[in-house]
């Protein structure tokens, strides 16, 4: 056996070449409490659930008790009454896949004819393009405006009505609480309260937001379970709830609807098989951290986690609003902002979001860049810098701010690189460069056919070299 030690010590060299997961310097895919007790309650129910196997909970019972408890939990933050019921599972994709999929064979149920449709605004997650590849579903992506980030009702209804000309109704209708690539709020009350009378499933997918919205200042829209056209919500305790990867909630509205998520079979000589989600045999870990994480918080723990989160929001808003050359898309309605160089200076002046991040980069913050979009109707989504904000960034808004105005004020003026269609080659045969705005650049100018391909040449490249 090779030393344990070794071992560590391997796994230890390793971590130090990823970006810090604590401290707020990385503004996307972690999400940082800033509080080390919680590590350690997390690190504590880890340990104690290691060997158990979350495929069967009438063997493991504590496997049942935690994912009641975090269910009804997770029902009480979207304002769900008793009718209200769910599942635990890996992650914000398998959330959305599973209420396609229920939505879906309730509607085959219905014996409609034609095939399934989603419609959703442009703006929803990839896991729903995943779960209509995965399950036979048609898209109608539905615009949404430069400015502001999302779409009016009308535009979803009047959306919604043509895909159900010919008397077949879409299987169901998705929007986002808040959307991930601009922060913004869907028109989620308006929409539902007609769906409500049409019998239309709504999914509001809120795992960005859902433990968020409930305690975020001066949020008055509606999005949740407290509106009657709401069918099914997503909400992820890995992201908001500072839960360890991979934990996420699907809730649904009514039994039946929830059942139609499971599968099961006994067409086989072994054990009779029954999965509320798509994972057969499951770490219990993640489960278990959610729940010592739920429980120890509480809601008046993430009320002050969602304060702090808040205040920091507000203080890197205020900061961005006098950097010449970039503006915010739309209004975020909490911790998720998207700066786009602003269209009201010149090009001499404006700040490219591309060039922006790795500036910003080169001063010790790691922000996302996002290409700009071609939606069906000929608009153009601008190309954004994405930052997500966590409680931590209170304590390095300062920092961040500085970084932010140096780097505008380094690229400002500047264009990105133009695109090069012999980069992805090389990048798939040599790895990514440090800096990336030529890589966006190009990946941001492919047909959206050539697109999918590249994308899975470089990641492909980065675990795989020896494939290069």
């Amino acid at each position: 056996m090779t030393d344990t030690d070794d071992i560590g010590a391997q796994l230890k060299a390793l971590r130090a070449a990823d970006p810090p997961t604590h401290g707020g310097r990385v503004l996307s895919y972690v999400y940082d409490h800033g509080r080390p007790e919680l590590d350690e309650v997390v690190a504590a129910a880890v340990q104690a659930f290691l060997p158990v196997n979350g495929l069967d909970p009438t063997t493991f019972t504590s496997v049942a008790v935690l994912e009641r408890d975090l269910v009804a939990f997770s029902r009480s933050v979207t304002g769900g009454d008793e009718e209200v019921v769910g599942s635990v599972t890996s992650g914000g994709t398998e959330s959305c896949v599973l209420a396609v999929k229920a939505a879906r064979d309730r509607w085959l149920e219905r014996n409609l004819g034609g095939t399934p449709t989603i419609v959703m605004p442009t703006t929803a997650h990839p896991a729903f393009r995943k779960a209509a590849a995965y399950l036979g579903l048609q898209l109608v992506e539905v615009p949404v405006s430069a400015e502001t980030g999302t779409l009016s009702a009308a535009t979803m209804l009047a959306a919604v009505a043509a895909a159900g000309e010919g008397g077949t109704a879409p299987a169901l209708v998705v929007l986002s609480a808040p959307n991930y690539p601009f922060g913004v709020l869907d028109p989620i009350a308006e929409v539902a309260e007609v769906l409500a009378d049409l019998g239309i499933w709504l999914h509001v997918d809120a795992c960005i937001g859902g433990w968020l919205l409930p305690w975020w200042p001066g949020v008055t829209r509606g999005w949740d379970f407290r509106l009657p056209g709401v069918t099914s919500i997503s909400t992820d305790l890995h992201k908001y709830g500072y839960a360890p990867k991979g934990a996420s909630v699907v809730l649904y509205r009514g039994r039946e609807n929830h059942r139609a998520q499971y599968f099961a079979t006994a067409a086989w000589p072994g054990y009779p098989v029954v999965n509320p989600t798509l994972l057969g045999s499951r770490s219990a870990t993640a489960l278990a951290a959610a729940w010592a994480v739920t429980r120890t918080l509480g809601a008046a723990g993430y009320a002050e986690l969602v304060a702090e989160t808040a205040g920091a929001t507000d203080r890197i808003r205020s900061a961005l609003t006098g950097i010449e050359g970039l503006s915010l898309v739309g209004d975020p309605s909490t911790a998720l902002l998207a700066l786009r160089a602003d269209p009201a200076f010149p090009p001499a002046r404006q700040v490219d979001p591309f060039l922006l991040v790795d500036a910003v980069r080169r001063r010790g913050f790691l922000l996302q860049s996002q290409p700009a979009l071609h939606q069906s109707d000929g608009t153009w989504l601008p190309r954004t810098a994405h930052l997500t904000l966590t409680p931590v960034s209170a304590r390095i808004a300062g920092e961040l701010t500085e970084a932010l105005v140096g780097a505008s004020n380094e690229v400002r003026g500047r264009s990105a690189p133009a695109p090069d269609p012999a980069l992805v080659q090389r990048v798939a045969a040599d790895g990514l460069p440090e800096e990336l705005a030529g890589v966006m650049a190009t990946l941001e100018a492919l047909p959206k056919d050539q697109a999918p391909a590249a994308l899975v040449g470089l990641l492909a490249g980065v675990i795989d070299p020896d494939a290069r």
